[in-house]
């Protein structure tokens, strides 16, 4: 299995951002990790190896991201409006590098977008917010709420809101989404949802599943037995639904 190494400095970050790619054609996959989660995590998380015989076959092309975490919705020193500033450049630099670097690389019309518990909500915000840019989105365990409070789960903006957090939360945006053009790419889209029957945020999407049917946006939502948070879990449902 190919298997590549990238580093570059990054304009839109001011800061050295690392990538790792596998397979060498088909569709892209553009992976998310997890909250504590490195570019390396899917690998590591031997998600990768459970997709081996799609990508060996070219069928796949997996782009997996650096995170961001300590300087955005983590970073607790910084008030919270620079916090989603800072989520803000993540999503410049993604769109200006990243995807013209996949472009670049493999010319294939399908990108999908995927993440993993905090990763499915990079994922899916990205995404929504752009879907001309993706025709697939495949979310493991995510929150798409970044404002709640649920269990130990704090709302990541100290209850903190602007405009900026509005348009960055899938379940608030959406709603009031009234583009045709938007509307069409995302009715255009395959998406995936998959969560634990245990997991915290369950009613978060099931909400955002509502949200997508009374918008006519076609979507599949798998719920899997327990918590089904962690890499054995995902491990079983990357072969299944990426």
């Amino acid at each position: 299995m190919n298997r590549e190494y990238y580093k570059w400095w990054s304009p839109n970050l001011q800061r050295d951002m690392e990538t790792l790619v596998f397979g060498h054609s088909g569709a892209k996959v553009l992976i998310f990790p997890t909250r504590s989660g490195r570019f390396y995590e899917y690998e590591n998380l031997r998600i990768v190896d459970r997709l081996r015989h799609k990508i060996d076959q070219g069928q796949l092309q997996l782009y997996c991201l650096d995170s961001l975490y300590s300087e955005t919705f983590y970073c607790w020193w910084a008030h919270p409006s620079g916090r989603i500033n800072r989520q803000q450049l993540y999503e410049k630099y993604i769109i200006d590098e990243v995807l013209p670097f996949m472009q670049k690389k493999n010319p294939h019309d399908c990108v999908i977008s995927h993440g993993l518990s905090l990763g499915a909500f990079h994922a899916a915000n990205i995404a929504f917010r752009h879907p001309h840019l993706f025709k697939k989105l495949v979310c493991f365990s995510g929150r798409y709420d970044l404002t709640l409070n649920v269990e130990s789960f704090d709302d990541l903006l100290g209850g903190f809101y602007n405009e900026d957090i509005y348009f960055n939360t899938p379940t608030h945006f959406l709603p009031n989404l009234e583009n045709d053009h938007q509307l069409n790419a995302l009715r255009a889209m395959d998406i995936v949802l998959v969560i634990g029957k245990e997991d915290p945020f369950i009613e978060n999407n099931v909400h955002l599943s509502r949200i997508l049917a009374s918008k006519g946006i076609h979507h599949q939502l798998h719920f899997w037995d327990h918590r089904a948070h962690s890499g054995y879990y995902w491990r079983r449902m990357a072969p299944i639904y990426v």
